[in-house]
């Protein structure tokens, strides 16, 4: 079973973000950014990030369910098209911002967990499949950069989605797959 996070890892949502970033803090009333700090940011977990923008305990939890409305299944299916979103069992969108690991604990329900990989451009990727014994790979394109990506230590760096290909069809073949 592979998981994988949709925002930055299989989607390119860099141009997006920097896009929505400055008017989401303006109607939420947190601090705007320019490039330079998005970027600085990259290398930020979620709570450092969270302070960093100024962002009030009480607004994220409305923050969250504007980015839930944005990033819904619908909306997943349309990015990724329907020869590409066929290939996918099930769809489970909005993790907490503080933790995937309730997610991942529900999609890997039955699970052999030595057959499972957690596969994110963030922090709480790898943070959630240690916490429930799962293999996790880490993605340098996306939300965070590798030097702390690295430092959470996942399982496995991608450089590439080939070397994603490679390693799944390496690990499937060596458990048997066909």
């Amino acid at each position: 079973m592979v998981i994988f996070d949709f925002d930055g890892t299989l989607a390119d949502s860099a141009a997006w973000m920097m896009k929505t970033v400055n008017p989401m803090a303006r109607r939420f009333g947190f601090r705007t950014v320019t490039d330079e700090e998005i970027d600085m940011l990259r290398g930020r977990g979620t709570r450092e990030v969270i302070r960093y923008l100024g962002i009030s305990p009480w607004k994220l939890s409305m923050i969250a369910s504007h980015g839930k409305k944005l990033m819904a299944a619908e909306t997943i299916r349309k990015v990724l098209g329907p020869e590409l979103s066929g290939l996918i069992d099930q769809f489970s969108c909005g993790a907490s911002l503080f933790g995937k690991a309730r997610k991942f604990r529900k999609v890997t329900s039955g699970a052999a967990r030595d057959r499972v990989i957690c596969i994110g451009d963030e922090t709480r990727d790898i943070e959630a499949a240690r916490a429930l014994g799962l293999a996790s790979g880490a993605v340098t394109w996306g939300a965070a950069k590798r030097a702390i990506l690295a430092e959470h230590g996942p399982t496995i760096v991608f450089e590439s989605p080939s070397e994603i290909i490679s390693h799944l069809v390496a690990s499937r073949a060596a458990i048997g797959g066909d």
